[in-house]
């Protein structure tokens, strides 16, 4: 069976890149727009309403906007936006978050994409949260940087526009948009402190939480997860010994994500360290996975793994 797909903000850096893996893929077959027709809304409409899945790739405003477009109860939507992701009547669509998540996921039509930075934030907190081994009242800080591919076009041509930017610390009125599924996606009580910040290459990030304990706790985080995450084609976890960690220019594109854990000699102080693409895991990839498995089709189908 084939399957229609409609990419609402087919022209933006995550519509792109979920094209491309869709390409040659013979189980669905792409709806477009011409350019000039992308912003006609009778024509918009009629492609929400024609397509068996659409993806919407837009600012939250228009995303909210497409969705209320639908006049149908066929069309089953993917939101790559900020708009739904605590919405009630969303699923969230990170299918290793929690037991049960990728049945949700395939049973709702609407889902609502994570976004880059909770990804990595929640893969490293939520089963640590869900063990116990942090509390759900706990105060916690996220550090995290990006590349600049995240920022959609405008921040692109900033980047490379001035090659001297060499650090982009941002957010610093301490509302970013990101916290609310953060904190919801965690189960936590109080707002993480999230400092993210922008480093000149185009692709891949790093989402660092650190961690101090009374007692010794490296062994039983690492062991909480990487029990959760056992079995996971896209998610793997490991003990970190290195000095550093870089992001690189050169660093290729990809839709898996490895989560390390960094401990002092006592294992009392931990730094949790998830690496992957803005625009893998991080965004598009997420979004064919989730595409995968509200079509019944095999999960990684169209991956970079």
């Amino acid at each position: 069976m084939t399957h229609t797909v409609f990419i609402d903000g087919a022209a933006g850096t995550t519509g792109l890149e979920i094209a491309e893996r869709l390409a040659g893929r013979s189980e669905f077959t792409l709806l477009t727009l011409p350019d000039a027709q992308r912003k006609d809304a009778a024509r918009r409409a009629e492609a929400l309403n024609t397509a068996d899945f659409v993806i919407l790739c837009l600012p939250d405003a228009a995303a909210i906007e497409a969705v209320a477009m639908i006049g149908n109860e066929r069309t089953k939507v993917i939101d790559a936006s900020t708009a739904h992701r605590v919405a009630p009547g969303w699923a969230y669509g990170f299918p290793e978050l929690s037991a049960g998540q990728r049945e949700a996921i395939a049973a709702s039509p609407r889902v609502s994409n994570p976004g880059c930075y909770p990804t990595g934030f929640l893969a490293l907190v939520a089963p640590l949260v869900a063990a116990g081994i942090v509390a759900t009242d706990a105060r916690l800080s996220v550090n995290a940087v990006s590349g600049y591919s995240g920022g959609g076009k405008e921040l692109i041509a900033r980047f490379e526009a001035e090659p001297d930017i060499g650090f982009r610390s941002y957010g610093l009125s301490l509302n970013h948009k990101h916290v609310p599924e953060m904190q919801q996606g965690a189960g936590l009580t109080h707002p993480p402190l999230f400092a993210p910040a922008v480093v000149p290459v185009y692709r891949g990030m790093l989402v660092e939480v650190p961690l101090s304990f009374e007692a010794p706790t490296a062994d039983a985080a690492f062991a909480a997860l990487a029990g959760h995450f056992d079995g996971s084609t896209l998610v793997s976890v490991r003990r970190g010994d290195e000095s550093e960690l870089l992001l690189s220019q050169k660093d290729e594109a990809t839709d898996r994500m490895e989560l390390t854990l960094f401990s002092d000699p006592s294992g009392h102080q931990l730094r949790l360290v998830a690496r992957l693409d803005n625009l893998g895991k991080g965004a598009s990839g997420a979004c064919v996975q989730n595409l995968n498995i509200m079509a019944g089709l095999p999960e990684t189908a169209g991956l970079r793994i």
